[in-house]
């Protein structure tokens, strides 16, 4: 008796004792973390593609690390059991990403990089039993877009591209030219490829003068359902097709909408897609749409859901991912929907009755994917970067923590809601982040931050520049102005108003914070954004001179030149400004910031990439020799080999030298009048 009362007491002191050193190593991290600095960011581990299991016990997903010596991204697949509630690598990389279960949950495949060399195009399919070695399954000397087994695991279908490229003298005779991320893409076509799960043998299903843009196989593995783009001068018209296998039947059953995904019902008597028939034109909300194939009938099911179907919440740690966008599960569909400043997760019936299935407080949820009970998701908020999270049995846990040690090593700053009224009446929702080892009473500079889309949104996602920017000193201000996603669609409608009420929101934002918030300096603001920011930084600096700095990255100056020289600008420039060159070149001179380049008096720093095709590189040459020519203050940054995602995708090195380059002018010319003024009391 004495001698388990003895036991029982050592184990409680024990257990205290591990408490209280576990308590220390906290409070000497707290008391010793570090400030971020520009390669800071290679300690953060990018944990993406979540894949759950058939019985809905072991989830797959994938882990990437920034390599700075290699100048690469490395990456791998690690397994979560819920049983044993453990997490561990099932993959060595170093270039393994986008884990799929086989429906038996006995094997799963993954995309690969493990023998194309560096810089060399190329996707290789592997897969792994758990062991020995993956096998490599094909490798495709192009690019694979999607990869799905057959409900009996004895295929797999890939979207593949096929055709040849140029590697000298370029023949082209379709557009677009190039796409960005891509390069040069107009004697490419992505068509269907059924693979071998065992041999590896494969044939090409689909073949023509035409993209498919998405597939899914029938759970009989009779029929394929796929999207098809065949106009290559209005890319966003897409046709629903129905292939039968046995016959090679090739139906269209839906002409001329705007789709990105489509799978099939478990019972096979229905198709679902995500898309939109362009009622407000490609600034439309995703829906979720149901084709009958019994009755021929097409329902919207999300017709009473103003919002979008998807994720457009800006973050610049992603890995990459192949996790649905949405998974039918017996008579529910499951998605994603931007709302406000997060993400969660909805779910909808046959009927249209729409719920939200999964949301976490403060949090927004990347991806996710559901199985047998169990969900699982990557989310993150501010000063948390992405970790994956179970749902399971009523409970909703965290359950990885590859970025404690940052969280733990880094000062990291949380930002604070606020929302304000515009001059119309219309509700605005922002953000603000403080400097790290902030002091009341002291005023700061600060930083407005546009993001790109203009159909994307800000909200509780971590933002590794944004913490760069509290770290050195800096207050950041985020907002959510007209033309942002998450909202109605009449909200996100700026098409052919670019400049005006989305510039009334970001002035007014200016004008709110600055009443609000003491410790921002009125007189050293900087002003910042990439892609439709950039745009609307060349704007605000050619329209106002209340801000003392500013960067545009990625950005618009001319909509002339964009029509024609980009990716998407052919029908982008038409249907969001409203403007065909030949035809009306006034209305694109109104909105193009280069024509209003005599007003600029900030100096303005321009940053962009060789191979950006979304916003090619002469916008920044344009920009950059006209307020040359006009005397304003100018600095261009430009990066090889990189494209329109530099800050989220590129390579570790560049994405350090684009941050120096960034805090760098804005601590030349916000800092340096503030150590100006203190020298004069002295």
């Amino acid at each position: 008796m004495y001698l388990k009362r003895l036991i029982f007491i050592y184990f409680l002191v024990a257990i205290d004792r591990i408490f209280q050193f576990i308590f220390f190593l906290y409070v000497i991290c707290f008391i010793m973390s570090e400030y971020l600095d520009f390669e800071s960011l290679v300690n953060l581990r990018l944990v993406s593609s979540p894949s759950v299991s058939p019985d809905g016990k072991r989830v797959l997903f994938t882990v990437s690390k920034m390599d700075l010596d290699q100048d690469r991204y490395i990456n791998n697949i690690w397994m979560y059991d819920l049983e044993s509630d453990r997490y561990e690598a099932v993959t060595k990389g170093p270039a393994d990403f986008c884990p799929l279960w086989s429906n038996r949950g006995d094997r799963f495949l993954f995309l690969g990089r493990r023998t194309i060399k560096e810089g060399e195009p190329g996707i290789e399919i592997w897969v792994s039993d758990f062991i020995g070695e993956p096998r490599q399954l094909v490798s495709f000397k192009t690019g694979v877009s999607k990869v799905e087994w057959s409900s009996d695991d004895k295929y797999i279908l890939a979207l593949v591209k096929v055709g040849e490229l140029e590697k000298d003298v370029k023949h082209v005779e379709r557009i677009p030219v190039w796409f960005n991320g891509e390069g040069f893409v107009y004697s490419l076509r992505t068509h269907i490829f059924l693979i071998d799960s065992v041999s590896g043998e494969y044939r090409q299903v689909t073949n023509g003068d035409f993209i498919v843009v998405d597939a899914s196989l029938s759970p009989d593995g009779r029929y394929i359902a796929y999207l098809a783009r065949k106009d290559e001068l209005h890319p966003y018209l897409i046709d629903l097709h129905l292939l039968d296998l046995e016959s090679s039947e090739d139906r269209v059953l839906v002409e001329g909408y705007t789709a990105w995904n489509v799978k099939w019902s478990g019972d096979g008597r229905r198709i679902f897609f995500v898309g939109h028939n362009r009622p407000r034109g490609l600034t439309s909300h995703n829906r979720i749409y149901m084709y009958d194939l019994e009755t021929g009938e097409l329902r919207c099911l999300t017709e009473s859901l103003d919002r979008n179907v998807g994720n457009t919440i800006n973050c610049d740690i992603r890995g990459p991912s192949c996790a649905p966008r949405f998974k039918p599960i017996d008579d529910e569909i499951y998605f994603l929907v931007t709302n406000g400043g997060y993400i969660s997760v909805y779910k909808v019936d046959l009927e249209g009755n729409v719920e939200e299935f999964l949301k976490l407080e403060g949090y927004s949820i990347d991806e996710f994917d559901i199985s047998n009970g169990l969900t699982a998701f990557t989310a993150m908020t501010f000063d948390e970067p992405k970790e994956l999270y179970i749902k399971y049995g009523g409970e909703t846990r965290k359950v990885t923590s590859f970025n404690d040690m940052f969280r733990n090593r880094f000062k990291l700053s949380k930002a604070e809601h606020f929302r304000f009224e515009a001059s119309d009446g219309v509700m605005i929702d922002g953000w603000i982040m403080k400097p790290v080892d902030f002091e009341e009473g002291r005023k700061y500079p600060w930083i407005l931050y546009i993001h790109g889309g203009p159909k994307t949104i800000f909200g509780y996602s971590f933002m590794e520049e944004f913490q760069l920017y509290a770290n050195k000193g800096y207050a950041v201000v985020f907002t959510n102005p007209r033309g942002s996603d998450g909202y109605s669609e009449e909200f996100a409608d700026i098409r052919k108003h670019y400049g005006e009420r989305d510039y009334q929101d970001l002035m007014e934002a200016v004008d709110y914070v600055l009443k609000s918030y003491d410790f921002l300096d009125k007189s050293n603001i900087g002003v910042a954004g990439g892609s439709y920011g950039g745009f609307m930084t060349n704007w605000i600096v050619t329209h106002t001179d209340r801000f003392r700095a500013a960067v545009t990255m990625r950005s618009i100056c001319n909509w002339i030149s964009m029509y024609g020289t980009t990716d998407i600008g052919f029908y982008f420039v038409e249907d969001q400004i409203g403007c065909i060159p030949w035809e009306n070149p006034e209305k694109c001179i109104e909105k193009s910031p280069l024509f209003y380049v005599k007003n600029v008096k900030t100096p303005l720093l321009i940053v962009h990439s060789f191979e950006d095709y979304r916003c090619w590189l002469d916008q920044a040459l344009e920009f950059f020799t006209a307020l040359k020519m006009v005397g304003a203050e100018v600095k261009m940054v430009l990066f090889p080999k990189e494209n329109h995602d530099l800050s989220r995708k590129g390579k570790p090195k560049h994405r350090v030298e684009r941050l120096k380059s960034i805090v760098e002018w804005f601590d030349k010319h916000l800092k340096g009048e503030e150590k100006k003024e203190d020298d004069e009391c002295k």
